[in-house]
């Protein structure tokens, strides 16, 4: 298979997982990226079966509702039931990195309000240790240069993503240099207390509660390794 079959699997695997545990009351959160994309297009011909969806990103939202899929504020549903998102980078504990694709916030806060959280990802994305992927870390604009001098105390190469705006209005930049990220817990704690960032795309604190991994031999079910 390509990477785009790969992605497809992935993405199909979390739809009938998730069709499984849903009725037309159940809310799923849907993430941003190639393999998200997916999704939404294999869930379009069953959306009378969900309640309604909340996007984390203004793109994933636009895609939902051009088919048709109904899309609600996060602060106007009482619980999101499970959250299906893609991963930059994904351990063997389920700790990620995310936010390449710009939505790490509103990704962050969907993981964190979601009863479960669902990771779809081709094998590509599986790693011993994160970091080899730049880590996305959204800013103030006016915190831009302090948030740099920070991350370079901590080792990192900072390369601030000149031309992109979030959906929040805020700024990115790009963290490289600083593999292996380790533990991820720490680091990610550490950067949420630098003046100015308003999130890391670390996702450690909250990792995945199931990993649906595309690989050669079919999609592999992965539930995270106890720290």
């Amino acid at each position: 298979m390509n990477a785009d079959q790969f992605k497809q699997a992935a993405a199909q695997a979390a739809l009938d997982y998730c069709l499984a545990k849903a009725d037309t009351d159940t809310v799923i959160g849907i993430g941003t990226g190639s393999t998200v994309n997916h999704f939404i297009r294999l869930l379009a011909p069953h959306r009378g079966r969900i309640g309604a969806t909340v996007a984390s990103s203004e793109a994933s939202a636009a895609l939902l509702r051009e088919h048709h899929i109904p899309v609600a504020d996060l602060n106007a549903v009482d619980e999101v039931a499970i959250y299906v998102d893609g991963a930059d980078e994904i351990n063997r504990e389920l700790e990620m990195i995310k936010g390449g694709g710009g939505a790490l916030t509103r990704e962050k806060i969907l993981a964190a309000v979601a009863r479960e959280f669902v990771c779809i990802a081709d094998q590509s994305k599986w790693v011993d240790h994160l970091g080899r992927f730049p880590l996305p870390v959204e800013v103030i604009p006016m915190a831009r240069s302090h948030v740099g001098r920070q991350l370079r105390t901590l080792g990192a190469n900072p390369v601030w993503r000149q031309g992109t705006i979030t959906d929040n209005g805020n700024y990115l930049i790009d963290a490289h240099d600083l593999y292996p990220i380790a533990p991820a817990r720490a680091l990610e704690e550490r950067l949420n207390n630098i003046p100015g960032v308003v999130c890391n795309g670390l996702f450690a604190l909250r990792p995945a509660d199931l990993l649906l991994l595309a690989r050669d031999s079919g999609v592999e079910s992965i539930r995270p390794r106890p720290h």
